[in-house]
């Protein structure tokens, strides 16, 4: 065999690459055979472009040295850690930028395919091969033969192999880059991967058989009509039974039908017959319109309760299979989301396939981000650079013309994070004229030059209310456009907080259409050591930390507080009422289903335990109407105590989401309040050489410190304001004027000494004076702890004067103690999950249990976390606390310092010790890890605070009841 080379100039091309067919519309099946060829494929890993000639690529050529790896796959997650590994950075290039130049070192993976046709593989006709994704460069041989080389990552590509196949022994040869040209234009907010990370197949394609085709099916709001036109490069015929059209291709036909929305995802089965082939079709009838200033789908005006989505496993990476694929949209659906962001590229076009089916609005988003070049004020940014249009036109063709015939889909994006320029405009004229259907989305266009929407991220809660009022200002074509936010409400950690303040911003103002939550998942990748890995954690060079966790579901696709929260804010039925009279109003918030597919009941509750439920009668309103049902009498026999109703909505019957009883909405109304036992002070301190004894307490009589009660041993009980701070209130690196985190461990919240002043002993009290203060500064707390006892119970009433000049709100404020031995723990109050000042939408009132345990958190990054908002009481360990007012509830088996010293959820060690804290107050989430930070109404603000809990026994701790 002789020594061949191969140029690698293509590798630093700015055009998209050469040989590959045009773009076309994508179809899961038809027909017309076809051959996976994914599997396991012979592999080898060069650190340059041009190491190794192409000689592996003739048949004949021994690569039984080779290792294997999976495709579709990431081959940095695959030989554990042999190929290289991960790299995460949110926008900086991790290589020099000198577009279109790339490294010399660049992981470079030849891939070798050896297959055979089937025996029912027909002898005539031609034939494709489809790339469905590989990053970032790729050049491709059949059978020794060079058919061409492509970049795009996140595109289709194909190539007429027909002329090149044999019966048996059919060697495929793929040499992809990790680094090229195309890399300057895929700087999204990701783990760099490189590898063909989608399907690769192989597609007979007969004489006569179907090439492009574009779906047409408009409905008519007005006349409850859809006109169906398909047009198809190869003539044939469409037929649709359910709706008797059997038409020519290109041949409009209009008839009544059932329209397609998000809400009531009605598809019509057809199929497109041409000479040689049998394409399925499904179809949706839906009209998208910019009108009076909104977007329009079906003559309504649409509010999008979104999530941006970046494909993720966090094993495979970007390697998604269907049945991954359709977990997330069923748990977008379960949780009440209408729509979905693809960002920042197509998605695998079988999510889509199933947002038509499942219904959800779809942006779709072309495989374009040039975000590294804002550290050079975008000099050289390629979207405004005349040599790089073609490739970014080609980049969006590839994205309509693969998914124009998704009825989810209704908007273009022309990416994200790419500045403006020529590039883009070109891109917003192609799409507008090849498909006048659908509207075109760009955040980065704040002029709205070429966009039918003005499209932010992370404006905060009052620009989004000027921009809903409109005092924005900006052009004359801006200020007459519909408002989204593309992302907002960044979920990272803890968080995020104050979306329940963006919801009712977006319901208030008929310009503003709602948003998209940044974002779905988690990146993390699973780690044998680390339990799941985010940037750094691979010795990257540059990277961004655990910016790449930011998601509403965890790495393992388990809801997020943050996920439970959002479902509640944006639950498609709205229930109030005045519990005085029994009158409770329904509104349906729907875009278009009525109610007719939900139930309702309620149920009487008497300190959080049900007494009485029942069904109740809601007729089936439409979309925006509302109506009064009565309750009924409260039962006789419910006995006394805090009592409420609790009213739900839920699926009367199974659906293709949900299974009949899944709660769609919810709310709590309040019949009683709640009566604090009063806790007198009956009962005198006794002194003693060492402890004081004081009821069913014992204190250190230097210090005054609780030692036990009940029988109970306890430790380290005092004034507690830190907590392990969260990614929000760390805050993104561009705010440093207002990131909560540093400005706490600025002023020392984390480090506070405790001072003590003076232990008194009263006729009926315990007072014990102290002072809680930062070393260095001249703040502190002024904190007085009074004890007192009836005989069985102890009182503890906390008092906080702060001193000197505040500069910041607290982190928290409360006490916090250990416990030796607690395991579950039992409370009536928020739950069943976390909940924060502007994070409580989702947290119902009622009597709950759970192991200390399971009051964590798993965040990928150990942050602070658990708290149960509106604690009445709580007992463990042997103790019932009972709070004056309400408090949050933590407990875990390691201090707020572990926690906030912790990196990595392996890095939390259970001890001896469970920490519980009883917090008066707590700083509120916000979304400051990329957005806004807490609104100042959930600021903890330091001022006078008067705070008691009462302390007894239970019968597991001293065989005494309580109740």
């Amino acid at each position: 065999m002789s020594f061949r080379t191969t140029s690698t100039d293509y590798v630093e091309d700015v055009s998209p690459g050469s040989g590959a067919l045009p773009p076309r519309a994508w179809y899961a099946s038809s027909d017309a055979t076809s051959l996976s060829l994914n599997g396991d494929w012979r592999f080898r890993l060069s650190p340059t472009a041009d190491a190794e000639d192409d000689s592996f690529a003739a048949e004949g050529y021994d690569a039984g040295g080779w290792a294997e790896v999976a495709v579709p796959g990431h081959w940095v997650l695959q030989g554990d850690g042999a190929f290289g590994a991960p790299i995460y950075t949110n926008h900086l290039y991790p290589f020099p930028v000198d577009p279109p130049r790339v490294p010399t070192a660049n992981p470079t993976g030849d891939h070798l395919r050896v297959f055979d046709l089937p025996a029912a593989w027909p002898a005539d006709g031609g034939a494709v091969i489809r790339f469905d994704g590989v990053e970032s460069c790729a050049r491709v041989w059949l059978n020794g033969t060079d058919i061409g080389e492509f970049k795009g990552s996140r595109l289709a590509h194909e190539f007429a192999v027909g002329h090149l196949l044999k019966p048996t022994g059919n060697v495929l040869a793929v040499r992809v880059h990790q680094w090229s040209a195309g890399s300057y234009l895929e700087d999204q907010d990701q783990w760099w991967l490189p590898g063909i990370f989608r399907d690769v197949t192989l597609l007979h394609r007969p004489a006569g058989s179907v090439l492009d085709f574009f779906v047409h099916a408009s409905y008519d709001h007005v006349t409850g009509e859809g006109t169906l036109r398909v047009d198809s490069d190869v003539d044939g015929r469409v037929s649709v039974p359910a709706l008797d059209i059997d038409v020519s291709t290109g041949e409009p036909v209009t008839v009544p039908v059932e329209p397609w929305s998000a809400e009531t995802p009605r598809l019509y089965d057809g199929v497109l017959v041409t000479e040689g082939e049998r394409v399925p079709l499904r179809i949706g009838f839906r009209t998208v319109v910019l009108e009076d200033g909104l977007i329009k789908v079906n003559g309504r005006a649409i509010l999008f309760k979104g999530v941006n989505r970046h494909e993720w496993h966090p094993e495979k990476g970007r390697t998604l299979d269907l049945e991954t694929m359709r977990e997330d949209v069923l748990l977008m659906k379960r949780h009440n989301l209408n729509a979905v962001r693809t960002s920042h590229y197509p998605p695998h076009p079988a999510f889509l396939d199933l947002c038509d089916e499942y219904g959800l609005w779809v942006i779709d988003e072309c495989d374009l981000e040039t975000h590294g070049f804002t550290e050079q004020a975008w000099r050289d940014n390629p979207v405004d650079d005349d040599r790089w249009t073609p490739a970014l036109l080609d980049r969006a063709a590839r994205m309509v013309e693969r998914d124009k015939n998704h009825p989810s889909v209704v908007m273009w994006s022309l990416g994200n994070e790419a500045g403006t320029g020529r590039g883009l405009t070109a891109m917003a004229e192609w799409i507008h004229g090849r498909d006048g259907s659908r509207l075109v989305h760009y955040e980065g266009d704040w002029n709205c030059r070429d966009t039918d929407v003005y499209s932010r991220m992370y404006a905060d809660h009052a620009e989004v209310e000027r921009i809903g009022q409109g005092l924005d200002g900006g052009t004359r074509k801006r200020r007459e456009l519909p408002f989204i936010q593309c992302e907002y409400g960044h979920a990272m950690g803890n968080g995020p907080g104050g979306i329940a303040d963006y919801q009712r911003i977006f319901e208030r103002y008929e310009r503003l259409q709602g948003g998209f939550i940044w974002e779905w998942i988690d990146h993390g990748i699973k780690h044998p050591e680390l339990g799941y890995a985010y940037g750094g954690d691979f010795g990257e060079e540059l990277h961004d930390g655990n910016f790449v966790c930011d998601g509403l579901i965890f790495p393992d696709r388990t809801p997020s507080p943050g996920l439970v929260e959002y479902k509640k804010v944006i639950e498609p039925v709205r229930i109030e009422g005045d519990a005085a009279d029994g009158t409770v109003r329904i509104t349906n918030a729907y875009d278009f289903a009525d109610l007719s597919s939900l139930a309702f009941e309620w149920a009487y509750q008497i300190d959080g335990e049900t007494v009485e439920a029942g069904s109740l009668s809601v007729p089936a309103l439409t979309p925006g109407e509302s109506a009064e049902a009565k309750l009924p009498q409260p039962p006789a026999n419910g006995g006394s105590g805090e009592a409420q109703w609790t009213v739900r909505a839920l699926l009367a019957d199974d659906t293709a989401w949900g299974p009949k009883g899944h709660v769609v909405a919810w709310a709590q109304l309040p019949v009683t309040g709640r009566r604090p036992a009063p806790v007198a002070a009956s009962t005198a301190p006794v002194p003693g050489e060492r402890l004081i004894t004081l009821g069913p307490a014992v204190f250190d009589a230097r210090t005054g410190a609780l030692t036990s009660v009940g029988g109970v041993d306890v430790t380290g009980l005092r004034l507690d304001v830190w907590r392990a701070t969260t990614d929000n209130d760390e805050g993104a690196s561009w705010q440093d004027d207002t990131r909560w985190g540093v400005l706490w461990r600025k002023y020392g919240l984390h480090r506070m000494q405790h001072r003590l002043d003076a232990v008194e002993l009263g006729d009926d009290a315990l007072t014990v004076r102290t002072r809680v203060a930062p070393a260095a500064w001249e703040v502190g707390l002024r904190t007085v702890y009074r004890w007192t006892s009836d005989g069985t119970r102890l009182k503890l009433t906390v008092s906080v004067a702060p001193e000197g000049d505040w500069k910041v709100p607290l982190p928290r404020l409360g006490i916090r103690f250990g416990l030796a031995e607690a395991d579950r723990v039992e409370w009536f109050g928020g739950g069943p999950g976390e909940a924060y000042p502007d994070t409580r939408a989702a947290s119902a009132l009622g009597r709950w249990n759970s192991s200390v345990d399971e009051l964590q958190t798993p965040y990928v990054r150990p942050q602070e976390n658990g708290a149960r908002a509106d604690v009445r009481w709580a007992e463990l360990g042997g103790l019932r606390i009972e709070g004056d007012p309400e408090f949050w509830f933590s407990a875990r088996r390691w201090t707020s310092e572990q926690l906030d010293a912790a990196q990595h959820l392996t890095d939390l060690r259970s001890g001896d010790t469970v920490w519980v804290n009883l917090d008066h107050g707590q700083q509120g989430i916000g979304s400051q890890s990329c957005g806004p930070g807490p609104l100042p109404q959930y600021f903890l603000t330091a001022g006078p605070a008067e705070f008691s809990f009462v302390f007894s026994g239970t019968d597991q701790g001293t065989g005494q009841g309580t109740d």
